[in-house]
């Protein structure tokens, strides 16, 4: 059975309803695992202190999944120190040792987003659609020869009633399903 990584970078995880929600749905996967990386790194992330030990958690992973709340048409900002520390090691110092290894890797995002779908358009009240906010993860995901899969969107992820978040999670949990039952290979 394909590990699955759950990476979720949310900023406060303490008072999340939707990421919260999607992780624990996440979580009740075999094969899954989801760590909170705000827990996970409290004081941040430096390339020589936690580059390593994040390199061989990405390592052990047969999937990748990046879950987070789009904040100001972004990502929070311990995904970019994440993606700095991290990355950066892995693909431009270690690149024969680590980065090399993971070339091939799938990869999702997960994100949640406090509009509604038809805000994230040309035209919209956001102005871009969300395939255009997530160029610089496509980029990295490019660059760094990492499987892009279709992402997961939650919109409207703080006005969903208990019910509503309940069945988003659901959702979540069998999308997640389907792209780690797909061949890796094909899960692009």
């Amino acid at each position: 059975m394909p590990r699955t990584l759950v990476l979720m970078f949310h900023p406060n995880p303490a008072r999340s309803k939707a990421n919260a929600a999607l992780a624990r749905a996440a979580a009740t996967l075999p094969g899954v695992e989801v760590v909170d990386m705000q827990a996970a790194c409290p004081g941040g992330l430096d390339l020589y202190r936690d580059g390593a030990a994040e390199a061989a958690r990405l390592l052990a992973a047969d999937r990748i999944v990046l879950q987070f709340p789009v904040q100001w048409y972004s990502t929070p900002p311990l995904l970019k120190a994440w993606q700095d520390a991290v990355l950066t090691r892995m693909f431009y110092i270690h690149y024969d040792a680590e980065g090399r290894h993971m070339e091939g890797t799938p990869l999702m995002i997960a994100a949640t987003a406090g509009n509604l779908p038809a805000a994230y358009r040309p035209g919209g009240a956001n102005m871009f659609g969300m395939n255009d906010l997530f160029a610089p993860l496509r980029a990295t995901a490019h660059r760094c020869a990492l499987q892009w899969a279709e992402p997961f969107i939650l919109y409207r992820a703080g006005d969903l009633s208990p019910e509503q978040l309940e069945q988003a999670a659901a959702g979540y949990a069998e999308a997640l399903a389907r792209w780690i039952a797909t061949p890796a290979h094909q899960a692009a």
